[in-house]
């Protein structure tokens, strides 16, 4: 069975179309199910297709019925229980699923034939025509899955464009395609650049560079490298750094919390799950270039499937929520973990993330297999901090309201210069313009009220998962007292001091490194 999600839906069996149902929904539900291809909750089946007052259960099984009658011939394809429904691709092949799979493995070298197949399949609108097949998550749904094939179909234009099987006109075509893909690209316009070089077009390439530069600073761009009129490299010359690729290989999802809130979550790597709870600010796609999450996410996805999120008000996640508080950053996790269909699984919570993942464990302690705490709290600054502390809290509150959207960093760099003052210039500019473009001043002082207000004191006596916890000595953010009563107060709990004054830990310092290798060795013991 061959079944085409790139473009109209399309099932054939030996070579043979098969008739879809005429119902949009089913068609929907179909390639969803292909699509994701693991078990699926029916109440989330439900949420994406039907409304009530319908009957959503009886909707979802008659839709099931007629996709059995379509798929299902000489193979039970469709499995189904109370709780969930998975589609079997045991026999059958779906192009984007497998795609997929063959982009996500990273191969070094791709043949030509195949990659020229990927991009005419990966230039077609994924279900296209289903847009309306269901309601709201339905299409936050589809949009993450079109931008992750958008995503993969400049990838493929890259690989052809450097190619060392492919020369001259070939070459040039496909740079020119890659650069149109993604104009602000600086790799893709390095192509087109190289490519007009090597062919002798000195003066296209020269424009194509002025062009280029232009946009850049117009969209106020920072090179990697200067660039100049040269002959293209050869991907060995010019590998690709492993942050971008694991932005290519992450997918974005999106499920919604019990109050309405649509929160973005993203997996990458393969292996053993691990978990991250939100904490101030991410963005699932921007932080991926960062000097400061970058490292840090790469190191997660080392050898295991990581799962993160943007806490509701920033990121990709609904910015315009009536809800931001303590509460709704606990079930905003239960929300992500439950839509991953996840039983089991280790936790990290850094910052105010520390104490979400504490009131997670102890909410859910058959789910929590491990905690790993960096420079977390148990109470919030409203909480037994001193009447200097609170009225510096409250300034910062002000100067937030006030100057977080203007173009001056220096109201961000309040939170910067503390969260990392060991950091390199470069790096706590490039902070404070993530800040910025990762939420609203509104919701910046929201944050702030709710982190004031946690209070997990008594649920650390309630962990019962094996727990470490990092702190460094003079982080300038939460003082090392307040990790220390974490590790207190959690029985057994693992207290590993690091030096440094950096609260957000950076790749290249002691404490960073030491960090990672104890996480790793811990959780090697723990999944012994």
């Amino acid at each position: 069975m061959q079944i085409v999600l790139l473009g109209e839906l399309q099932v054939t069996e030996d070579g043979h179309a098969v008739p879809l149902p005429s119902s949009r929904k089913a068609r929907g539900l179909l390639g969803y199910l292909v699509a994701t291809g693991r078990p699926t909750r029916r109440e989330r089946l439900c949420e994406l297709f039907w409304d009530l007052p319908d009957d959503p259960r009886g909707a979802l099984r008659w839709a099931l019925s007629k996709l059995r009658g379509v798929v299902d011939h000489g193979a039970r394809r469709i499995r189904a229980d109370r709780e969930r429904v998975t589609f079997d691709l045991d026999g059958a092949v779906a192009d984007w699923t497998t795609i997929r799979a063959r982009l996500r493995d990273d191969p070094p070298l791709i043949p030509p034939a195949e990659l020229f197949e990927m991009e005419a399949a990966l230039a077609r609108p994924l279900l296209d025509g289903l847009d309306a097949a269901g309601k709201d998550d339905w299409l936050a749904w589809l949009t993450a899955e079109r931008e992750d094939a958008h995503l993969l179909h400049l990838n493929v234009l890259r690989r052809l464009a450097l190619h060392p099987d492919l020369q001259g006109d070939e070459t040039l075509a496909w740079a020119r395609r890659w650069k149109e893909a993604t104009p602000l690209e600086e790799d893709a316009a390095r192509a087109l650049i190289g490519a007009l070089a090597a062919a002798g077009r000195t003066e296209e390439a020269e424009a194509a560079l002025g062009d280029f530069l232009a946009g850049a600073e117009a969209a106020g761009l920072t090179l990697s490298a200067p660039m100049a009129v040269e002959p293209i490299r050869t991907p060995e010359e010019a590998p690709e750094p492993p942050p971008r690729r694991l932005l290519r290989r992450q997918s974005i999802g999106f499920c919604r919390a019990p109050d309405g809130a649509r929160i973005a979550y993203a997996t990458v790597g393969e292996g053993r799950p691990l978990v991250k709870a939100a904490n101030w600010l991410s963005h699932l796609e921007l932080d991926w270039n960062s000097p400061i999450w970058g490292p840090t996410f790469e190191a997660c996805a080392d050898r295991r499937t990581f799962l993160r999120y943007d806490e509701r008000g920033c990121g990709l996640s609904d910015w315009e929520v009536d809800d931001i508080s303590f509460e709704a950053f606990v079930r905003d996790l239960e929300t992500v973990v439950d839509a991953n269909g996840l039983d089991r699984f280790p936790l990290l919570g850094i910052s105010q993330g520390a104490a979400v993942s504490v009131a997670y464990a102890a909410r859910h302690p058959e789910r929590v297999s491990a905690l790993l705490l960096v420079s977390g709290y148990a109470t919030g600054w409203r909480i037994g901090a001193s009447a200097d502390e609170q009225a510096r809290r409250e300034a910062v509150l002000t100067l937030t309201r006030h100057g977080w959207g203007t173009p001056n960093p220096a109201y961000r760099h309040i939170f910067s210069q503390t969260f990392m003052p060991d950091a390199d210039p470069d790096d706590l500019a490039w902070f404070d313009e993530f800040q910025r473009q990762s939420t609203s001043p509104e919701n910046a002082v929201r944050f702030q009220q709710a982190f004031g207000t946690i209070d997990v004191r008594d649920d650390l006596p309630r962990v019962r998962c094996p727990t470490i916890v990092f702190h460094a000595h003079d982080d300038q953010r939460i003082a090392l007292a307040q990790g220390r009563e974490v590790a207190i107060g959690i029985p057994g709990a693992r207290f590993v001091p690091l030096e440094g004054r950096n609260h957000i830990f950076l790749r290249g310092e002691t404490a960073w490194e030491t960090c990672f290798a104890e996480c790793a060795a811990f959780l090697a013991e723990v999944e012994a």
